[in-house]
């Protein structure tokens, strides 16, 4: 006679365990965008902060020190100011303290979005210029600050 209990067909096979989820598994969306959101609101921060407290007023911010040492203005010259003015929004104000740093904040807030948007949907955001970007970069800063500097550049001064 046959033992039915030891036929391999009727026999159901034991429970697998849970899977567990892999490491690399992706995540929700907010937990995607998590960093994206948190450095919008530093941002958002710094700026609330730089529209509220005046920097044509003195005594709020240190003085640029190739400013105070050389009286040159750096690239960076009036980028508080400009961002003051966008705060309240006054484009042309904003334009005429700085407009490297307007065209910057412009950058940064579109690269901000795509990779918001990446993130979301699951993707990572990988940014490597190239050496010829990263020079041409530079010769335009460089570019922008002498232009600034000399007599007939009076509309990119703060």
């Amino acid at each position: 006679m046959r033992d039915v209990t030891a036929d391999p067909r009727s026999v159901t096979p034991p429970a697998a365990p849970p899977a567990a989820v892999p490491r690399g598994a992706p995540a929700g969306v907010p937990r995607r965008v998590a960093v994206p959101a948190a450095l919008l609101a530093a941002v958002a921060g710094a700026f609330a902060y730089v529209g509220a407290v005046d920097p044509n007023e003195a005594g709020h911010y240190p003085t640029c020190p190739l400013y105070a040492y050389t009286g040159l203005l750096c690239p960076g010259c009036g980028g508080l100011r400009g961002a003051h003015a966008l705060v309240h929004g006054d484009l042309l104000t904003a334009l005429h303290a700085n407009a490297m740093a307007v065209a910057a904040y412009a950058g940064l807030a579109v690269l901000w979005t795509v990779w918001v948007v990446r993130a979301a949907r699951g993707r990572s955001l990988r940014v490597e210029p190239a050496p010829v970007h990263l020079w041409l970069l530079g010769a335009f800063l460089l570019l922008f600050t002498v232009v600034r500097n000399l007599p007939f550049g009076g509309w990119f001064r703060p």
